[in-house]
């Protein structure tokens, strides 16, 4: 079994700053690329940003310059730095991971439970 768990999420001010953080965990031989997405009401899920296990990253054009993605590979976690936060950033945010697991060999995508974050204005 592999689970990833979200924590961080919150009700911040305009202008303020959140950080998100994602472990995963479990039978876990490999984790490949780490995601964050999120999914406002009435809105489609938008990929936000992604890390490869290298350490390259790529930003939605909403976010970039105020998001920040990292990961630590030993630590299997991922986390995302949001500053200079605004009300359009309200959504829920996911955890995504790609993970190959000692059982099955086989690379499958993951998700975490989602996390809210509220901006007022």
């Amino acid at each position: 079994q592999v689970h990833l768990v979200e924590s961080g999420g919150g009700l911040v001010q305009a202008g303020g700053f959140l950080r998100l953080s994602c472990a995963a965990s479990g039978n876990i031989a490999r984790v490949n690329d780490m995601d964050w997405y999120r999914q406002a009401p009435g809105k489609q899920r938008e990929l936000v940003a992604t890390i490869t296990r290298g350490g390259v990253t790529k930003y939605a054009d909403s976010v970039k310059d105020r998001f920040t993605i990292s990961r630590d590979n030993a630590k299997k976690t991922v986390s995302l730095q949001m500053n200079s936060l605004r009300p359009e950033d309200t959504a829920t945010y996911y955890c995504v991971a790609e993970i190959i697991d000692w059982l099955q060999s086989i690379a499958t995508l993951y998700w975490g439970q989602g996390t809210q974050v509220t901006v007022s204005s």
